[in-house]
């Protein structure tokens, strides 16, 4: 282990030497070796299911096989890997964690439906298919939080607990325009233009963001550079897509359920948790200072703790 550190790390080196923030052949190749290494930590192996749509999936699967299934959902503009850093964390759980269409390495059909029951059901054709929709634990971190709630509203018998990370579509909280397109969709800040945007992203993001050379992201940059214009169809969509009257479901159905902020995000409003409280009154809140908009990949050890918390806990009801 102590060898393959050692040699990534030379790698990496030589790419941040022997390139600018533009990606070129040996940066690319330098980050796929990382986002591997990464996955290998975690004991995540990737795999790819084709949709009754005739779109593709693609998905990272590991921790403990045995274990119940955790479903983990990423947010806008992100991709499974989100979730790799703390998976390593998460391993007596059977993970399963897709990009979800539209983003990562998954199909990008221009013309589909992106709003949290679609892709709902999409992500519950996945779960079938490897016989793991009953009884499942389900998880996502901004847009994908949205779309766990909406998947435990159309799915409430086979939902055990929902974990929540800074949480969109309870829109009734606001959210800042000038993250969203104050004067447009267009404008905001989360459609990526140029390498330039995506770095000023990652800071906006997180309150401390982990160190990753500006060639490294500069390679993470280019699918949003590239897919530009349908992340502008989907950002349009789940503004527009609220999910407060099925987060309602779920108090019916006192599906367990912990709510996480990073008191510092600067992308949704740090208030909302107090809705989701009033909509949810059997749900666990857990404010965390210092921590921007993606818990799980800048306090990695933290968040993971307090879910094992929260898991335990339902054991002992």
């Amino acid at each position: 282990m102590t060898l393959l550190r050692a040699s990534i790390t030379a790698l990496l080196l030589v790419a941040v030497v022997a390139c600018t923030t533009a990606p070129n052949t040996l940066a690319v190749n330098t980050t796929q070796k990382l986002v591997q290494y990464e996955r290998n930590k975690a004991n995540l192996e990737k795999k790819v299911l084709t949709l009754a749509s005739g779109d593709t999936m693609t998905y990272l699967e590991g921790g403990n096989l045995n274990g119940e299934p955790l479903l983990l959902i990423h947010g806008f503009g992100a991709n499974k890997d989100n979730f790799t850093r703390i998976g390593k964390e998460l391993g007596d759980y059977h993970l399963i964690i897709p990009d979800l269409l539209g983003f990562g390495e998954s199909s990008k059909p221009l013309q589909a439906d992106y709003r949290a029951d679609a892709q709902a059901q999409r992500l519950h054709e996945l779960l079938q298919a490897k016989g793991a929709a009953s009884n499942i634990h389900v998880g996502g971190n901004s847009m994908g939080g949205g779309i766990s709630v909406a998947y435990a509203a159309m799915y409430p018998d086979s939902v055990k607990s929902l974990w929540l990370l800074d949480s969109g579509g309870f829109w009734s909280a606001g959210f800042p325009k000038e993250r969203f397109g104050d004067g447009g969709i267009e404008n905001s800040p989360l459609l990526i233009q140029n390498t330039e945007d995506y770095f000023a992203l990652y800071n906006l993001v997180m309150y401390k963001p982990p160190y990753i050379p500006k060639t490294v992201q500069a390679v993470f940059a280019q699918t949003n550079i590239a897919n530009r214009g349908l992340h502008a169809k989907i950002l349009q969509q789940i503004t527009e897509d609220n999910v407060e009257m099925r987060a309602k479901i779920i108090a019916q159905y006192n599906i367990p359920t912990l709510v996480v902020w990073g008191a510092e995000d600067k992308i949704i409003k740090p208030e909302t948790a107090v809705v989701m409280k009033k909509l949810m009154p059997q749900a666990k809140v857990i404010t965390m200072s210092k921590v921007g908009h993606i818990p799980m990949i800048e306090a990695a050890d933290q968040t993971a703790k307090d879910y094992k918390a929260f898991r335990a806990a339902l054991k002992n009801q």
